[in-house]
């Protein structure tokens, strides 16, 4: 008896060593198997604490002021989305801008085509040109947060709609309007076009349809960030842009309309006319510019030697007469001959 008591003695902390041992390892794999885990995600039949703190966060309805704020707030990101359009395009012109300076260089090493350096000037021309349509971008979207900033006094007195509201008006009249077509037997048999879902413009309409009523939220009172109602918003506007081009054709008898891929194409020839004018122009000045300080340097060189001193200048011929290199113009007078006294 008495041994065994002594190696109780001895060794009576092996069990709870090893029950806390246990007991950190299992706490450490269930924190790395919550970590490995994507966001929003978990394993089927257990909801983890990050998993019910979501759900409670979206479940809640959208307070007052952030209804209020919520198209400003959406304009202040959209502003910030177009200035880094802007950041990225001015990078993307110097990168091009870089290149062009490369190949001219190699070029010089005869080392490339000049088909080469074209390409890297038309590089540059197009990113200068997407820079230019991104502060536009820019430009508009300032407009829009000011506009936003003019609202909020009426939307918080109560005499303008909320900005989720006002856009769930705007989708519903889009969809008032398409089913005035499905429901309405006149409308229907005047422009078969608008049943038609053969027809590509209302086929567009409908995908972006689609698109709108998958972002739209439930309710007014459903919470929303700044960016889903920015995609929500857009969508609607596309879906309205659709339905009316759709109309207009219908309404028109099916002619198409002039296609916006046109209107871009003139555009960049007409920028690019004007951008090769423009460095003619350039080039034009330089050249007169040049001319210009040549001239003006032989005037100075000219007018200095004129205005020498005489102990520069050669000494005249024995006699007076100055020495010249050429004949004497006009010649000199000769002595009329005196009358014959009488």
């Amino acid at each position: 008896m008495e041994p065994l008591l002594a190696l109780f003695a001895e060794w009576w902390w092996i069990g709870p060593a090893a029950a806390g041992a246990g007991t950190v390892g299992w706490v450490g794999v269930r924190r790395t198997r919550r970590r490995a885990l994507p966001a929003g995600s978990s394993t089927p039949g257990v909801t983890t604490t990050g998993d019910r703190a979501a759900r409670a966060w979206a479940s809640r309805p959208l307070s007052k002021s952030a209804a209020r704020r919520l198209e400003l707030d959406a304009a202040q990101l959209d502003l910030q989305t177009a200035r880094l359009a802007v950041a990225r395009g001015r990078a993307d012109v110097k990168v091009a801008d870089a290149e062009v300076v490369r190949a001219q260089a190699e070029r010089a090493a005869s080392r490339v085509s000049p088909e080469a350096v074209s390409a890297a000037r038309a590089r540059l021309v197009d990113a200068q040109r997407d820079l230019r349509a991104a502060a536009a971008e820019v430009r508009a979207r300032r407009a829009g947060v000011k506009a936003a900033k003019v609202m909020l006094p009426a939307i918080r007195s109560g005499s303008a709609p909320l900005p989720i509201v006002r856009l769930l008006a705007e989708h519903d009249a889009i969809l008032a309007r398409w089913m005035a077509y499905e429901t309405d037997l006149a409308l229907a048999i005047d422009y078969p076009a608008m049943t038609d879902p053969r027809s590509p413009l209302l086929a567009e309409f409908l995908r972006a349809h689609e698109r709108a009523q998958w972002l739209r939220p439930a309710s007014p009172q459903t919470r929303l960030e700044p960016a889903e109602f920015l995609a929500y918003r857009d969508a609607v506007r596309r879906a309205a842009h659709a339905f009316d081009h759709a109309e207009q054709t219908a309404r028109r008898g099916g002619q198409p309309q002039p296609s916006v891929e046109a209107g871009d194409a003139w555009s960049r020839v007409a920028s690019d006319l004007a951008d090769t004018a423009q460095r003619a122009l350039a080039r034009s000045m330089e050249s007169m510019g040049r001319a210009a300080a040549r001239s003006w340097n032989d005037r100075g060189a000219k007018r200095t030697a004129k205005n020498a001193p005489d102990a520069e200048r050669p000494a005249p011929r024995a006699g007076g007469a100055a020495s010249t290199n050429g004949p004497v113009w006009p010649p000199p007078a000769r002595d009329r001959p005196h009358p014959p006294a009488s």
